[in-house]
């Protein structure tokens, strides 16, 4: 028997851990998946429902249950002739040169299914969170991530083997002949990206990510391409600078992007569109297309019909479900203990500010001021982004309407280009078990999914309450603090708003967490401290946070607080899951989310009775304290 002296996670979850089942068509089992599991069974029996009783008086909701239900038409999907995908594939073929791709761009972008092999987007810029920017990244890569393309990796070669057999099954299945040799130039192109891709470590310094350009500088200096006209085509206007945040990829762009490699483009971009395809047509169609992924991570089985129809659905609907879900299963009483529990916990914050050893008195003060301009959104969102209103469901097929989604969802996205900043636009849906911090809103966002047992009921302790959802909430909050949030200021702007010599203390700090995890081995192999250190600064400053909160209680009870810890964080995953997950995740793997950040906290060693000798204990010289 485990001993919660030598592993929490293990002793706390170990019920649960032997008879817990890894669904076959997940890579996962976790607190988070089992509340996910049965929002599905909710949510499938309520959209059922809705298909019988249709929702005449709601036209977003009425539209979303038309989509429901074509999604669900396997009768139809199994009688497609895959018309309306060669079209969007012949958008592709057509293009005999680079030059009759560059003379397409922009119809590639609004009127194609066809990626391009670079990205724009808009995003609020981070240096004036007021307004937006345009953003200039790399297409993405086939693997996870760069370090799968490692030689060593084991996986490396029989994921892109597997890639590659997979999509030449797909274009063959859609009519396009060569598709061996299709497919393998896809993969070409796809290892010419990998040296100029972000690593993981990268993307989750995001802050550091921000490389302005002049637009003057950005069209003159990628000449491939002739970005002048296509920009202006893409955002009504001609910005000042492009935001670019992968920097090797904008350096090298003129040697990627040419007419030296446009059969490999070309092919990588059919490919592509092939992939996308596959989730609308029939069901042979769409296991083939969702292979590769099961692959990746060792799922054994795929969605059910049943699942899929309501994945498809999520996808283009997601914010009107979530409203609906909110609406019919968050009640105003858990809503209000939730406010509280987010005032306690920014109150508690503002008093560890204060009676901060390490930060001089004129920082602390803007931290607090900046944990005061916090704006907290919980449950469900007050309006549906107006976008829903044009999402109309036709007589055509499902794929017909997915695209005609996207193009009107694309040109939104640009659109957007033009206006400010709408703040209270949520980046969740309220039935998603999730919750965020969102730097350049100062906002933090607790969707009503994630207000359920084990996180957060009105039938466990106070204690319990502050050892699931207040270390959740906590946690966003720290987030605001963590090594990106805290170069963003109460506006949520990029500004170091910090006295030098004190954010030279904080990145000490931060070493300080990345020591920490540094090295730790997992079943999975060693934990990434760099990659991960913004979501240890979080947990670790939201079970101080949360601690505090519950000992203001009059029943706390530190075990259950503990122990609530530990249940949250419970999951059992695939082996090579946790090996991407490990490769890719900004958080730490579960296990050491659940046992490292209390072994910081004096108050677990007096709630277990933890002496030297036992495997928990961590002398207090090595206990690392932030906030």
């Amino acid at each position: 028997m485990v001993r919660v002296q030598d592993d929490l996670f293990a002793a706390v979850n170990a019920e649960w851990l032997e008879q817990a089942e890894i669904p076959a068509d997940k890579p996962r089992i976790s607190a988070f998946d089992e509340l996910v599991l049965q929002n599905e069974k909710n949510l499938t029996e309520d959209l059922k429902n809705l298909s019988v009783n249709l929702p005449v008086d709601n036209a977003e909701l009425l539209e979303t249950i038309k989509f429901y239900n074509k999604a669900g038409n396997w009768e139809r999907r199994n009688q497609a002739d895959f018309t309306a995908v060669k079209a969007e594939l012949d958008k592709v073929l057509r293009l005999t040169d680079f030059k009759d791709f560059l003379s397409a761009l922009t119809d590639l972008v609004f009127h194609s299914q066809a990626p391009l092999p670079f990205s724009f987007g808009v995003e609020p810029d981070m240096k004036d969170a007021v307004h937006h920017a345009l953003g200039f990244t790399g297409p993405g890569l086939i693997l996870p991530d760069t370090t799968y393309y490692a030689d060593e990796h084991p996986r490396k070669d029989e994921l892109l083997d597997f890639w590659a057999k997979n999509s030449a099954e797909i274009l063959v299945a859609f009519g396009i002949e060569n598709a061996e040799r299709i497919a393998s130039d896809a993969v070409k192109f796809d290892a010419l990206l990998v040296p100029s891709a972000n690593t993981s470590e990268e993307w989750a310094k995001y802050a550091e990510l921000y490389n302005p350009v002049s637009t003057d500088n950005f069209v003159n200096g990628l000449s491939t391409v002739d970005f002048e006209p296509f920009i202006e085509n893409l955002v009504g206007t001609r910005p000042e600078k492009i935001i670019v945040f992968e920097n090797r990829f904008y350096d090298h762009f003129n040697l990627l992007v040419n007419e030296e490699n446009w059969q490999l483009i070309k092919a990588w971009m059919l490919t592509k569109t092939a992939r996308k395809a596959t989730s609308f047509l029939t069901e042979d169609l769409r296991i083939l297309g969702s292979a590769y992924n099961r692959f990746l991570s060792n799922v054994k089985e795929p969605r059910s019909q049943e699942k899929h129809q309501l994945d498809l659905t999520e996808s283009y609907f997601s914010q009107v479900i979530g409203i609906f879900y909110g609406k019919k299963y968050f009640g105003e009483t858990a809503k209000e203990d939730v406010k509280r529990m987010v005032s306690a916990m920014i109150k508690v914050y503002q008093e560890r500010l204060r009676a901060n050893t390490w930060l001089s008195q004129a920082t602390a003060e803007k931290a607090i001021e900046k944990l005061d301009a916090i704006t907290p959104f919980i449950g469900f969102p007050d309006k549906l982004p107006e976008i829903y209103k044009k999402l109309k469901v036709t007589d055509g097929s499902l794929y017909e309407d997915a695209v005609k989604f996207d193009e009107i969802l694309t040109a939104r996205h640009y659109e957007k280009f033009a206006e400010e900043v709408d703040k209270t636009l949520w980046h969740m849906p309220a039935h998603m078990v999730n919750a965020y911090y969102s730097p350049d809103s100062n906002t933090i966002v607790f969707p009503a999914a994630i207000l359920q047992a084990p996180f957060y009921s009105l039938e466990q302790s106070s204690s319990q309450n502050y050892g699931g959802i207040g270390a959740v909430i906590a946690h966003e909050i720290s987030h605001a603090f963590d090594n990106n949030g805290a170069q963003f200021d109460k506006y949520g702007n990029l500004n170091k708003w910090w006295l030098e010599e004190d954010y030279s203390a904080f990145e000490k700090k931060q070493e300080e967490m990345i020591a920490l995890f540094e090295g730790v081995e997992t079943e999975a192999g060693p934990a990434n401290g760099k990659l991960i250190v913004s979501e240890n600064i979080a947990d670790q400053g939201g079970i101080t946070a949360a601690l505090t909160a519950a000992k203001n209680e009059s029943d706390v009870d530190l075990v259950s607080f503990f122990s609530q810890w530990a249940a949250i964080w419970r999951m059992k995953a695939s082996l090579e899951f946790q090996q991407m997950l490990l490769s890719m995740d900004v958080h730490a793997p579960a296990k050491l989310r659940a046992n490292i950040p209390p072994t910081n906290l004096e108050e677990f060693y007096e709630a277990f009775d933890i002496k030297p000798e036992d495997k928990m204990y961590r002398a207090p010289e090595n206990r690392v304290k932030i906030w």
